[in-house]
């Protein structure tokens, strides 16, 4: 079916079809958004024009003009408006802004539940499915107390250390978010069922790089977890052994230049074994209590949410600096990204004028390239 007689904002259908064309992978398709910046307009361009575009040459160029089939993209918009799921395209504001820093980021997310990915702190806690009472104490413990950081929890919603970080944010009154290895139109393990409920109900949420009636596989594990590293400030490892998926995950973290925290064990613990490997070969930092995480951050610092800059202090800010100033003071933290989206600026010129507020005490830089007001 043509995809001109369909009635889609936002350019969804064609963002759907982007990621089913043969050849195009999420790099490919991030190259040939900054280059035509929509869906439709890859589509639509020559083949002349596509051939030219860095990395795509003429078989991909091909690939995308001969691409006829809509009907999977048609299907899964139905599904989208039916369970009133996000779909977040790389290039928008909403998009897990930490993620377009990983190379090999998603090209199209799914999201069910209402928090903002977005959030100024967010942290990865990953371990083992076969927990001891020592791995479920770290993980209890650690999430009671970064409450007061008022942090974003991500696990994968797995057996074991996933399922626990989970509900220790709820019962702490934490969002998180369970990154699934499948499509939003079924849970795996399915006895999770009613925890992924309640994440959504308590102002988290599911998120998923998979189309709907995709089912979870073995191979989509380790894919996963990319998006579970990299949307994260940082990743702690609460137990697991010297293989498996959290060993993946915290590789990935250090591929993606996010800190990686590891709770040490017995050197006699199998369990333990990864996160001994992961703290002696400096993969990561070894932690025993959350205020060191905290001040390895950045977030044991005043965050001095009420006080903001009296207006007499902006006399010598150019037009540039006042608007980052005046975005700040509508929504705060927000990331570097959005403040260039919103400035329409160059990233050499965004940089100059964060560095300037910087230098005068206006503003304060976060971790995950985030900002707000002093």
């Amino acid at each position: 079916m043509a995809p001109l007689t369909m009635t889609i904002t936002n350019d969804l259908l064609y963002q759907l079809a982007l990621t089913q064309v043969p050849q195009i992978g999420c790099v490919h398709a991030k190259l040939l958004i900054q280059q035509f910046h929509t869906a439709e307009a890859i589509f639509k361009a020559r083949i002349a024009e596509l051939e030219k575009t860095e990395g795509i040459g003429s078989v991909r160029a091909r690939c995308i003009k001969s691409f006829k089939q809509f009907s999977q993209a048609e299907k899964e918009i139905a599904f989208i408006e039916k369970h009133h799921i996000k779909p977040l395209f790389v290039n928008q504001p909403d998009y897990p802004q930490r993620l377009l820093h990983c190379y090999d980021s998603p090209t199209l997310l799914f999201f069910r539940g209402e928090t903002d990915l977005n959030a100024a702190r967010v942290i990865a806690v990953i371990g083992t499915r076969h927990h001891t009472s020592y791995g479920k104490q770290l993980t209890e413990k650690l999430i009671a107390e970064l409450a007061e950081y008022n942090v974003l929890v991500v696990s994968g919603l797995a057996f074991g250390i996933d399922a626990l970080a989970h509900k220790a944010a709820l019962k702490n009154d934490l969002p998180t978010i369970g990154v699934l290895a499948h499509g939003l139109n079924s849970l795996y393990p399915s006895e999770h069922a009613a925890l992924a409920k309640d994440m959504i109900k308590q102002g988290g949420g599911l998120l998923t790089e998979y189309y709907s009636d995709v089912t979870a596989e073995k191979h989509h594990f380790p894919i996963r977890n990319r998006i579970v590293a990299g949307m994260c400030d940082a990743v702690v490892v609460i137990e697991t052994g010297i293989k498996g998926g959290s060993m993946i995950t915290a590789e990935l973290a250090n591929g993606y230049n996010r800190d990686v925290f590891a709770f040490p064990g017995k050197t006699t613990d199998a369990k333990s074994a990864g996160c001994n490997a992961l703290i002696k070969s400096n993969k990561a930092i070894l932690v025993t209590e959350t205020q060191e995480l905290a001040a390895v951050m950045g977030w044991n610092l005043p965050a001095a949410k009420k006080i903001r800059p009296q207006k007499e202090l902006f006399v010598d800010l150019n037009e540039v600096e006042k608007t980052i100033v005046d975005i700040l003071h509508e929504k705060q933290p927000v990331h570097i990204d959005e403040l260039n989206l919103r400035c329409g600026l160059s990233t050499s010129s965004m940089a100059a004028a964060i560095l300037n507020l910087e230098l005068q005490n206006i503003i304060l830089a976060l971790p995950g390239k985030m900002y707000q007001l002093v």
